[in-house]
């Protein structure tokens, strides 16, 4: 049984495929998101209750456009939510 002897060059080699790879699985995008989403898509995106995403919007923590009797969210708002960076405006919706 021949032996192999893995060096330290070749263990530095492995490290850094290592890391390309799972850099290149990170960055990895999925399909493109939707720009605006109804309120049930919303819902089901963040697991909440209609009456939470009622009070979101109440709050003005949460922007919607109103088209119809439908509403209306932006997907850029959802993640400036989600990562604590949406700034808070109190516009009730009619």
């Amino acid at each position: 049984m021949p032996v192999e002897i893995i060096t330290k060059e070749d263990l530095h080699q492995f490290r850094m495929q290592l890391l390309d790879d799972i850099k290149q699985i990170v960055h990895q995008k999925g399909p493109p998101q939707k720009e605006w989403l109804k309120s049930p898509e919303v819902r089901k995106l963040l697991r909440i209750s209609p009456g939470t995403l009622q009070n979101l919007r109440i709050k003005g923590t949460l922007r919607c456009a109103k088209i119809g009797g439908m509403l209306f969210y932006k997907y850029d708002d959802i993640e400036k939510l989600l990562n604590g960076n949406m700034p808070t405006t109190k516009t009730p919706v009619k």
